[in-house]
């Protein structure tokens, strides 16, 4: 079964998923916050998912930063909507910064460094590969 990673903004969710037998990380989208729940039902129908990943902002003190609230709010989003996945939350800081560079190093222009949907999947990958090197 798949793991899927999620890179929450206000704006934009991040979102990656490994393959199923979990060796590879691939960016798979970006969604508004309005519409998460309805596209992964709509996901889920078709692959199975055996756990959410959820990056947790936090400050360079180990404290909660701002938007800790919002992502709260999404886990219990995810928790009441899909109860029989569970859910971790996982360390999130310097993946905007570290996905920034990934594209960078990959040759793309300047634009492609500033498409923050691009950054954000990248962001949701870089998540997932961190939960999967843990294994």
């Amino acid at each position: 079964m798949r793991v899927m990673a999620f890179d929450y903004g206000t704006k934009r969710i991040g979102i990656a998923v490994t393959d199923p037998i979990q060796i590879i990380a691939t960016g798979l989208d970006n969604v508004h916050p309005m519409h998460i729940v309805d596209y992964l039902k709509k996901y889920l129908q078709a692959e199975q998912v055996e756990r959410f990943i959820v990056g947790e902002p936090k400050q360079m003190d180990n404290t909660p930063s701002q938007s800790a609230i919002h992502v709260r709010g999404f886990v219990n989003l995810l928790k009441k909507n899909f109860p029989e996945i569970p859910i971790e939350m996982l360390d999130e800081r310097f993946t905007s910064k570290m996905a920034s560079a990934v594209i960078a190093q990959s040759g793309m222009g300047k634009k492609a460094r500033q498409n923050k949907e691009l950054v954000d999947t990248v962001s949701a990958v870089i998540l997932l590969q961190s939960w999967m090197q843990k294994f």
